[in-house]
């Protein structure tokens, strides 16, 4: 259900019942669209919209989709989203004589977790309890004639209670994501090359008290910005990752993409989006591996998309004594939207 209105000067909208939710930057949060159930959310959101200024609202809980009969999802509680976030659009520039267009946002996203989405981990497995993580955020995206950039950074805060005993713990961890890149003017094929680089801090694994250092993305960034094979997760990690892009055709586009992979902390363990990595032999490295990969999409028409991903994951020498092996990962999307 939605409604909308008019109010001192905005457009303004009221949303309530079962939905998506995308209004976050692409590497926090995203629908898991691919290669899994996408997310749904049940709550309610608002917004109101000025010419260069918009400002959001939101509460959900996520939706149960564990039932086995049709119609029957229900309300999961004990996963929640909740926040705001405030858009600003300065106003236009012209940079090496051509237009420029830039917004701010500044947002705060609150996430609630218990059960094994909640857990954090330690060096033998993992410890349950609730997680309550509060995102404060602060972001840079636009276009100053050919050159494309996004910077943001976000700090992450809030409280770890363990199962049973109750015992907290704070959290204190951050992100830092930026893309830097030169658009070719006037390229039959719309050539972009850039420079995209992600650091998500690392804790200390065996430390059982103090600051949690560990940050967390528990609804995954999308599925091409990071790692394309999702074998890296937002954690402990940072990336450098070169990048060309290339549009021969309106319908069609090419990446390749080289991602290089490290530990922001080598006290803390190798994560994958459903937890951590364990490994048969000690891991005392900080050099994960890299990730040549390189994608196409094509949008056939309104309604049809085709989209192929290609990957080879390479392990470090020192991942590889641990126990870790490289592997190649292809997958093909064929998608019919109504």
């Amino acid at each position: 259900m939605e409604t909308r209105w008019n109010l001192f000067g905005a457009k303004t909208g009221f949303m309530f019942g079962r939905q998506q939710f995308l209004d976050a930057p692409s590497y926090m949060l995203y629908n898991r669209e691919t290669p899994n159930v996408p997310l749904s959310w049940d709550g309610f959101r608002a917004y109101a919209i000025w010419d260069r200024i918009r400002i959001d609202g939101w509460n959900f809980v996520q939706t149960n989709d564990s039932q086995n009969k049709m119609f029957h999802d229900t309300e999961n509680y004990s996963t929640r989203l909740y926040g705001f976030d405030t858009t600003w659009a300065p106003p236009d520039f012209r940079f090496l004589g051509e237009r420029g267009y830039s917004f701010v946002d500044a947002f705060y996203i609150g996430y609630k977790l218990s059960g094994s989405a909640g857990a954090i981990a330690t060096q033998t497995g993992t410890a349950t309890g609730s997680n309550t993580r509060n995102n404060f955020g602060v972001r840079w995206h636009g276009q100053a004639g050919p050159i494309e950039f996004s910077v943001g950074a976000v700090w992450q805060g809030g409280v770890f209670r363990y199962a049973k005993t109750n015992v907290a713990r704070n959290v204190s961890a951050y992100a830092i994501n930026s893309i830097v890149g030169y658009r070719v003017p006037k390229d039959s094929l719309h050539t972009f090359a850039g420079i995209q680089t992600d650091v998500y801090s690392g804790g200390n694994d065996a430390s059982k008290s103090g600051d949690i250092g560990t940050y967390i993305s528990p609804f995954n960034p999308q599925t091409n910005y990071l790692d394309t094979t999702t074998y890296m997760t937002a954690s402990n990690l940072i990336s450098f990752a070169p990048l060309v892009r290339i549009t021969p055709f309106k319908s069609v586009s090419i990446q390749i993409k080289y991602p290089l992979f490290w530990r922001d902390s080598t006290n803390d363990r190798v994560y994958k989006s459903s937890g951590a990595y364990s490994f048969s032999g000690n891991f005392g490295g900080k050099f994960i591996g890299m990730a040549p990969q390189a994608s196409l999409a094509w949008q056939i028409n309104t309604h049809l998309s085709w989209t192929q991903y290609v990957s080879r994951f390479m392990t470090s020498r020192a991942l590889n004594e641990a126990g870790g092996s490289s592997g190649t990962y292809y997958q093909s999307n064929f998608v019919f939207r109504f």
